[in-house]
């Protein structure tokens, strides 16, 4: 694996505050199990974007990183 095969930590998204509250209001009236749904598909969705059974698994790694 060579030094571009690595997740980046610097925000990339061109505006992380639209993002997010485009996320947020995505849950907007949902219920729990209709919000858990919404963020697995969105889950899926990205990860089949990214194509990358190594960066998934590097990503989830990442993820996990310092949970409550």
């Amino acid at each position: 694996m060579n030094a571009d095969d690595h997740l980046t930590q610097i925000n990339n998204i061109s505006d992380p505050d639209e993002f997010y509250e485009d996320l947020i209001q995505a849950h907007d009236g949902l219920s729990a199990n209709q919000s858990r749904q919404l963020n697995s598909r969105i889950i899926l969705l990205m990860a089949n974007q990214i194509a990358d059974n190594k960066k998934l698994k590097e990503i989830i790694t990442l993820a996990r990183t310092n949970l409550d």
